[in-house]
């Protein structure tokens, strides 16, 4: 863990965000994004590498196998439970000094000048929602995971 990141405050429990965990193993950890008070993406994932890393490069194989797992695995539960049409993955790094993925969905409909993992967050149509509609989101992936990981493995 760092002292000032986010992400790890996130982990050991500093800090609340809104949802629930959707996932959780010894090297990665997954739940919704959280934008405070404003209404959210609905179906926009965060990957969390539990250790603290600031990048790809940075990553051990057992690290690097479980994050490209759970990002196929998450992605497809996205697919499947949401009904995107799509999905964008980010790998992120910069702003946070900690490896993290954002899987965000393109659903049904979306105009193409909204297409892009930030792009869909100016579509007026575009579902958003508070915890509650969060919490939906998290359960159906969650339980999409634990369903479908003999398949998976």
């Amino acid at each position: 863990m760092s002292k000032d990141c986010f992400i790890c405050d996130k982990h050991t429990g500093t800090i609340n965000t809104v949802g629930v965990k959707i996932f959780e193993d010894d090297y990665v950890y997954v739940g919704h994004i959280d934008k405070g008070v404003r209404p959210s993406y609905l179906g926009h994932i965060m990957i969390d590498l539990k250790r603290h890393a600031p990048g790809l490069g940075d990553l051990t194989i057992e690290e690097a196998n479980a994050f490209g797992q759970i990002m196929a695995r998450v992605s497809k539960a996205v697919k499947e439970t949401e009904n995107a049409e799509h999905i964008y993955a980010l790998v992120s790094g910069n702003s946070v000094a900690h490896l993290h993925m954002h899987i965000v969905p393109r659903y049904p409909n979306t105009p193409e000048e909204y297409w892009g993992p930030n792009e869909v967050y100016s579509w007026a149509d575009a579902p958003f929602g508070m915890n509650e509609d969060i919490v939906k989101v998290c359960e159906r992936v969650r339980n999409y995971l634990e369903e479908n990981s003999d398949e998976e493995s």
